[in-house]
């Protein structure tokens, strides 16, 4: 790991070596559709300007540009002027970025939700660029062949995925499971359990005030369901799959129901898919009685580091790639949900992706995770939250013990941390 991350950092420090007054730097997607929508978006900036810009290369791993990031930060280098930083690295990070509030009217009304998850201590110190939260993919075609509809609450899944899984398999369609989804111990887990702990009422893990909240009945309630779901509706290894390996399953036609993020809709609906023009998205389902729709947030902003030699033109090109116009241009093209509701009315918006407007209400009740709150400690409190729930849902212990062992290592940390 270590090795991998000086390579890189020496890979990142050549690559914008010998640049000349007027050029930026910037990190973004490091692989595929991401890279190419932040190289248009750059290059069109780049054009209205004349200003260079060099994209850096980056890990695809979160984890390790995240690593990387703070290195480059620790030193105070001024090798890139803008970082492409995940939803939960600006309490990590705040320090080291230019507070943009001030230009926060310039940006437009973006989900309020956005907006406070990026404000530390009173200082903007992100742009949102695009967002993200957690949707439930359901085969429509199937649901129709046996007279279902989309599922209220997880309690409803459940018994139509065992329903129509029952009776596809006594059709002769073995292969065919009802519900994947993120089980493996990473940050998706995380993602997955955080949306069954709000989507039952149970708090988000700790508390905007920095009390841990996670140890209760209906967190205990909402992780029993889940157990509940492996090897019945789920197949074994979803306790590995992460964003991918549930797509994959699902996209192959074996699956009815899937939670992902919005990404998967246009993958899902391509050329060589198998259920091209067979599938429907809705919100995540409640928890039942007094439950509610949710989502974790999830998405990436745009920072601009204190350390650049052109503060000004990087704020620029910042405000540039996170406008509405450019959002609406991405959402367009590849799907990436904008952060700004407006576009949520836009046709054309709708017209490339429909079931945009259905998520206007998952992202404005989307659940933050308490990233902010636990600042540079959230790494951990998300490493004992996935390692407390995969402990359950594996069967290694009930849920109550994995709560209560969980709240119990949350204390420690956040004594030492005084939230």
């Amino acid at each position: 790991m270590k090795k991998l991350l000086v390579t890189v950092v020496a890979a990142t420090l050549w690559s914008v070596a010998g640049v000349q007054a007027q050029t930026l730097s910037i990190s973004c997607g490091a692989v595929g559709v991401e890279l190419k929508l932040c190289q248009e978006g750059v290059d069109a900036w780049s054009a209205k300007t004349g200003v260079d810009v060099r994209v850096v290369s980056t890990p695809n791993s979160s984890t390790e540009r995240l690593a990387l990031y703070q290195q480059i930060l620790a030193a105070e280098a001024d090798d890139i002027d803008l970082f492409q930083v995940d939803v939960v690295w600006p309490g990590i990070l705040a320090n080291h970025f230019v507070d943009l509030a001030a230009h926060a009217k310039a940006a437009g009304d973006h989900f309020p939700a956005l907006i406070r998850n990026n404000t530390i201590d009173g200082r903007l110190v992100a742009l949102p660029w695009w967002t993200d939260a957690g949707v439930l993919y359901y085969r429509a075609d199937l649901l129709e062949k046996h007279g279902a509809k989309p599922p209220a609450t997880w309690q409803e899944m459940t018994e139509t995925a065992r329903e129509i899984v029952a009776a596809e398999r006594a059709a002769g369609r073995d292969g065919l499971w009802g519900f994947v989804w993120q089980g493996k111990a990473y940050e998706g887990l995380t993602c997955n359990a955080l949306e069954w702990l709000d989507s039952f009422g149970a708090g988000a893990i700790v508390s905007r005030d920095g009390d841990i909240t996670v140890n209760n009945p209906k967190a205990a309630a909402a992780l029993k369901l889940a157990a509940s779901w492996v090897n019945e509706i789920s197949p074994p290894g979803v306790l590995n799959y992460d964003e991918e390996a549930s797509r994959g399953v699902f996209q192959s036609g074996k699956a009815v129901f899937m939670r992902n993020w919005p990404y998967a809709w246009a993958l899902a609906n391509s050329d060589d898919s198998a259920i091209r023009g067979k599938v429907g998205v809705v919100a995540l389902p409640k928890g039942g009685a007094g439950g509610k729709h949710t989502g974790t947030l999830g998405g990436w902003n745009v920072a601009v580091s204190r350390y650049s030699k052109h503060p000004g033109l990087a704020i620029d090109l910042a405000l540039y790639l996170t406008s509405q116009a450019e959002q609406k241009r991405r959402a367009i093209a590849a799907s990436y949900n904008p952060t700004y509701p407006a576009l949520y009315q836009d046709a054309e918006v709708l017209a490339a992706n429909p079931f945009f407007g259905q998520l206007y209400e998952t992202f404005s009740n989307a659940v933050a995770r308490p990233s902010g709150v636990t600042g540079d400690d959230y790494n951990r409190v998300s490493a004992a939250f996935w390692t407390a729930v995969h402990s359950a849902l594996s069967g290694q212990q009930p849920a109550d013990t994995a709560l209560a062992d969980l709240e119990r290592k949350l204390k420690r940390i956040g004594r030492r941390a005084r939230w």
